[in-house]
């Protein structure tokens, strides 16, 4: 029988109209899903990642799947969106479990700066809602910094090397 990816058209329906609850509705309920800035951020299951999805959302605009590759139980989506002035690119590896839900999520992220922003964004309100009210003040002078290195290797670093 062939593989149904109903659930992967869900969530990128979701995605796209910053529906969290719809984005849900797509996972396994023992889902876990890898963060793009480093794996030791990993969430289990719907409620864990239904926060980070409340919060993600709200900070990105202007998402939009632009590829799916799929074979089998294993399906690779491509997105375009915006961080606030920087654009970012991502790429999602899902994998659906046996009832045809959304089990596991790894996410890529691209450019830096892209990434340094969506986590100066993500951060603070991601600690409040944890309790860390300490770690949610301390999360934009470290993510700022990283996000303002980023940004200037981007713009200013990284040109001067190019192959000319």
């Amino acid at each position: 029988m062939d593989q149904s990816y109903d659930s992967v058209a869900a969530w990128r329906t979701a995605g796209e109209a910053r529906d969290a609850a719809g984005a849900v509705a797509a996972l396994s309920p023992d889902v876990t899903l890898v963060s793009p800035i480093t794996e030791r951020f990993t969430l289990q299951g719907r409620q864990q990642v239904r926060t980070l999805l409340e919060v993600a959302l709200a900070a990105i605009d202007d998402i939009t799947y632009t590829d799916q590759i799929a074979e089998g139980r294993t399906v690779a989506l491509f997105c375009e969106a915006q961080v606030g002035a920087v654009r970012l690119y991502e790429a999602q590896r899902l994998r659906l479990g046996a009832d045809g839900l959304i089990s596991d999520i790894t996410l890529y992220v691209r450019p830096l700066p892209a990434l340094t922003l969506l986590m100066a964004r993500l951060g603070p309100d991601l600690a409040r809602r944890n309790g860390q009210s300490g770690l949610a003040r301390l999360i934009p002078f470290a993510s700022g910094a990283m996000h303002s290195m980023a940004a200037t290797g981007e713009r200013r670093i990284m040109p001067r090397v190019a192959p000319r």
